[in-house]
């Protein structure tokens, strides 16, 4: 393929009407030699035969380490330019969980070949983007070698763009083709961090000044070959589009029916039927005096998440009031135990715009703190419209839900537009949040990897402890529909070698716990079921933990722990939970939810991935009966966890700017 390649950039070279600019450019490249060169990603197909009239100059190329890069590689030999492998990691490189992609190396290299007489042309925007936004590695190549940067474009007047991040362009034969060289910019040893932003942003410019001017030489259309303007903070968002208007529209008629919704999940003990008016947006209580921010958290385990990020910008902030909002009656219960002193705790309000309405007009916060994937339109463009700051803070996004928004950007991008910060879990939700409108995007890690372990009551912690001595006891957290049976078979293996083992089961919804118990109890096994008072008796084979807020207790009372979500396609729970308490962890294959974490788990062997019901059998039994491999496994996951915090201390930087001023604060009338 390279080798093709090369043929075909030689055709485009014979075929095309050649102009340089400037005419003196070989007299520049000779002058500068040895020089760094300089080009835009996906521009640098005809990069490779300017040296057909400079064979003269040595020239390497960086090219990155992955199986795709060969046939780049080929291409490039095919025109005598030598090759380093490497490359920088774009946005990665303030984000220690990611490993080095060679950079570091690249680097030395590239200063030894630049010592020895080669010039070096690479790309000043590193994968994966931001596109046409310069690294700073090319700068600080510059500084140490203390050889010049010459911008360079080149450009046909026919040509295919790819959607690619960078707009990869194929150029066509037959057809004028332009090569422009930039003057030279030199990076002086001595410069500080400011002068070297400076002048990363000016080679910024000059590549755009050059890839211009090569697209205008030419007569082509450069639009096609260029990225979508990354947006930023002072970007407007799009103005919503026939789509969202006509959701708003069908919400705002089918707001009558939201009385039959919440009475049909009041009897599946979804809703507390002591504050179903909060859902229309109704306040059972009065708006504190002073600042008030508004969070939103979703379940229990966003909730979880934000709390010590509630209780840190309390530390910081005094004067700040909160107003909590979740949507689940078992994320309620654990507000009520945890939030910070003086904080209110309200059911989030259905997405129909009278309801959001009422329920801002009550409030008046002065700061919109969304959680993970919360995206509620008409609460999001009811809180922009009173130009109150919105942000998205542990930003998620799957990848199935990423493609249905990419499908419906005219809905996405009102939306995702409107928050004025968004911090995200990692630089790839990072990407996708920015290509769905995302003005103000930041990657700050994952806040559930900072947030302290569920608590676990002291005197019912002893209790059981009591009531399971001398048992092995192993516990299947967050389970889901078709995980159960599974678990359960694999218990009955297990008591096999393990003679009174006792399972615990904590379905994911609790609400799910007297189905299980009679489902299992109807396969033959002896089950005791928590929400009924039953206590795991000697004679109990499996404890269906059905209860809110407790999953900390039961973690704390078992060594090894699977997490759910994991066996049956649901996206994976979140582990670290269990690892802060000490629990050696098996997941299923299905973890894309919490990818950051298992992967780093796994890297550092703190977690092990089971398949099949006899694969979680004999992981338990390993862990439970070999207390080494236990240990070592617990010991994995403490070093992995070192590698993943400080997500909360990069949120509470990004968030700073959008707190509430001290003085001429907003109060409540």
């Amino acid at each position: 393929m390279g080798r093709i390649g090369a043929r075909y950039v030689s055709l485009v070279w014979d075929t095309s009407e050649l102009i340089v600019e400037p005419e003196s450019a070989a007299d520049l490249i000779r002058r500068h030699q040895p020089f760094i060169f300089a080009m835009w990603h996906g521009q640098f197909m005809m990069q490779p035969a300017l040296h057909k009239t400079l064979s003269d100059i040595r020239a390497s190329a960086m090219l990155a380490r992955h199986g795709d890069a060969e046939a780049l590689g080929a291409l490039l030999q095919a025109f005598n330019i030598d090759l380093v492998r490497g490359a920088g990691a774009g946005e990665r490189t303030k984000d220690v969980r990611y490993k080095d992609r060679g950079g570091a190396y690249a680097l030395r290299t590239a200063l030894k070949l630049l010592k020895s007489g080669s010039t070096f042309c690479l790309t000043a925007d590193v994968p994966p983007g931001p596109a046409r936004k310069s690294g700073m590695g090319i700068v600080t190549l510059a500084q140490l070698s203390g050889r010049p940067i010459i911008p360079f474009a080149a450009a046909t007047s026919r040509y295919v763009a790819f959607k690619s991040w960078s707009r990869m362009t194929v150029n066509l034969p037959f057809g004028k083709l332009a090569y422009v060289i930039g003057e030279p910019l030199f990076v002086p040893r001595e410069a500080a961090e400011p002068e070297l932003e400076r002048l990363r942003e000016e080679v910024e410019k000059a590549l755009d000044r050059v890839t211009a001017r090569a697209y205008g030489i030419v007569g082509a259309d450069p639009r096609r070959a260029t990225p979508p303007k990354r947006l930023d903070a002072s970007s407007r968002p799009a103005e919503p589009g026939f789509a969202l208007k006509v959701y708003r529209g069908a919400m705002s008629v089918a707001g009558p029916a939201a009385a039959i919704l919440l009475a049909v999940r009041e009897r599946q003990g979804k809703e507390d039927p002591h504050r179903l008016r909060e859902r229309y947006g109704e306040a059972s209580r009065e708006r504190p005096a002073g600042p008030l921010v508004w969070v939103h958290a979703a379940s229990v385990g966003e909730t979880n998440a934000v709390l010590p990020l509630m209780t840190r910008l309390k530390e910081k902030r005094p004067d700040l009031g909160f107003l909590l909002t979740t949507g689940t009656v078992t994320s309620a219960g654990v507000a009520h135990r945890r939030m910070p002193a003086g904080s209110i705790h309200q059911y989030l309000p259905l997405d129909v715009p009278e309801y959001a309405r009422r329920f801002l007009d009550h409030w008046r916060p002065d700061l919109a703190l969304f959680t993970e994937s919360e995206v509620w339109p008409n609460l999001i463009l009811e809180t922009h419209a009173r130009a109150i700051p919105l942000a998205l803070v542990n930003a998620r996004i799957s990848g199935r839900s990423f493609k249905r928004w990419s499908r419906n950007k005219r809905v996405a991008e009102p939306l995702f537009g409107r928050f004025d910060v968004v911090l995200a879990q990692n630089s790839m939700i990072a990407r996708w949040i920015r290509s769905l409108g995302g003005r103000n995007v930041v990657v700050s890690g994952n806040l559930k990897i900072d947030a302290p372990p569920p608590p676990a009551e002291e005197g019912e912690l002893e209790r059981l402890r009591n009531a399971l001595a001398r048992r092995p006891v192993f516990i299947a957290a967050s389970t889901h529909e078709g995980e159960e049976e599974i678990v359960a078979a694999a218990h009955r293996d297990v008591a096999k070698s393990l003679p009174g083992l006792c399972t615990i089961i904590v379905p994911r919804h609790p609400e799910r716990g007297t189905g299980v118990a009679e489902r299992l109890r109807a396969q033959g096994y002896a089950v005791a079921q928590r929400s009924a008072g039953q206590p795991p008796a000697d004679t109990a084979e499996i404890y269906v933990a059905d209860t809110i807020g407790e999953l900390g207790l039961f973690y704390a009372l078992a060594p090894v722990a699977f997490v759910g979500g994991s066996l049956v396609d649901k996206g994976g729970q979140n582990p670290i939970e269990a690892v802060s308490l000490g629990a050696a962890v098996l997941t299923g294959p299905h973890w894309r939810n919490f990818i950051d974490a298992y992967r780093t788990l796994l890297r550092h062997r703190g977690a092990a991935e089971v398949h099949s019901k006899d694969e979680l059998a004999s992981a338990v039994a390993r862990l439970l009966t070999e207390d080494s491999e236990r240990q070592r496994m617990c010991d994995g996951a403490r070093a992995a966890l070192l590698t993943l915090g400080g997500a909360l201390e990069r949120t509470l930087e990004a968030l700073e700017p959008q707190l509430p001023a001290v003085e001429g604060l907003r109060r409540a009338s």
